[in-house]
């Protein structure tokens, strides 16, 4: 998936403008006029090649939809999806998401997208999991009170350590859980890596959860 050496891919991502945001840091507090008007917004982080988000976009056009992605080449791959499909509603970032309080400021985002994250199988790596609870905590500070996130994965031990996060969070409630969601229920929209799973028949995880927030003395230290 992570096709890093693509040459010229970050120059390509550059001289787009109209579906690459550069500098995210610059439109922190101002999303809206990014897109020009005032929908909800909805983040996945690590977007992978953009199946999902693209396919997303097309069908909620209500929704402004921001993908976020580490490597140039990978993202250029979603850019080449956009530059076909010329979607208003959606843009491109190719940033870190450990550094997303920067990019959103508080009660921006209305719903974030988990999908296939990076497992980190190492213990001493745990802490770059994408549900480890210093992300969580950085997803609550951008995220309105009811906004949502929803977690995928074909991980058995990532989606059990995910889950033990979210229960330490008291303005976090979890409103459902799979172990094998495509045997729960009808799902339209995949990711490249799901469509592979299911061809192997290979369970996916699947959390999805409320931000809760209040006025309890345990949020003041998020």
């Amino acid at each position: 998936m992570r096709l890093r050496n693509i040459k010229g891919a970050k120059k390509k991502l550059r001289d787009n403008p109209d579906y690459v945001v550069s500098d995210p840091v610059s439109k922190q507090g101002k999303w809206h006029d990014v897109f020009g008007n005032n929908h909800p917004i909805h983040l996945e982080i690590g977007c992978g090649k953009g199946q999902f988000i693209v396919a997303m976009a097309n069908d909620y056009p209500d929704v402004n939809f921001l993908a976020l992605e580490k490597y140039d080449s990978v993202l250029l791959r979603v850019l080449e999806k956009q530059s076909e499909e010329k979607l208003p509603n959606l843009k491109l970032i190719r940033a870190d998401a450990r550094h997303i309080t920067s990019f959103f400021t508080n009660d921006e985002i209305d719903g974030v997208y988990l999908n296939f994250s990076d497992p980190w199988p190492k213990r001493r790596h745990a802490k770059r999991r994408l549900t480890h609870m210093r992300f969580l905590k950085r997803y609550y500070k951008i995220m309105k009170n009811g906004s949502f996130i929803r977690q995928r994965t074909d991980q058995f031990p990532l989606f059990e350590f995910s889950i033990n996060q979210f229960i330490r969070c008291i303005w976090l409630e979890i409103d459902a859980l799979s172990l094998d969601l495509h045997r729960d229920k009808d799902i339209n929209h995949t990711t490249e890596f799901e469509d592979r799973f299911i061809q192997e028949d290979k369970r996916i995880f699947f959390a999805s959860l409320t931000i809760k927030k209040g006025d309890d003395p345990h949020e003041k230290n998020l």
